[in-house]
């Protein structure tokens, strides 16, 4: 009866220390040696301040710019283009026709039937 006793009072006694890091005596189990539940040596410091999460249910502001309209986007595609025209020129590419593009081999009334022929 005696080794039972002492067994539950080892038993609340270890539960106290493991559950005093869930508590506000977290700081104070730092200071602990670390075969008795305290920090490693070589451990970084605590922060002065506590880290400042961000609000996860605050939605932002609404935006400032409106979307662009058909006409702009057709503008800034036409930018696009005449720049990528620019640089090509540059490079010596030059734009290739568009009836210089190659068709695929085995058409059917200008459709690509998707057979393969063998190499």
């Amino acid at each position: 009866m005696r080794k039972a006793s002492i067994r539950t009072a080892g038993l609340a006694v270890a539960g106290v220390i493991a559950l005093s890091g869930c508590t506000a005596a977290g700081p104070a189990m730092e200071q602990l040696p670390p075969q008795f539940g305290g920090l490693p040596p070589g451990a970084p410091p605590r922060p002065a301040t506590a880290y400042q999460y961000p609000a996860v249910h605050d939605m932002p502001p609404p935006r400032e710019t409106r979307p662009m309209t058909a006409d702009e986007v057709r503008k800034a595609e036409k930018d696009l283009a005449a720049a990528r025209d620019r640089q090509e020129a540059r490079e010596g590419k030059g734009k290739t026709p568009a009836a210089a593009k190659k068709q695929p081999a085995h058409t059917k009334n200008g459709q690509n039937t998707g057979a393969k022929t063998n190499p």
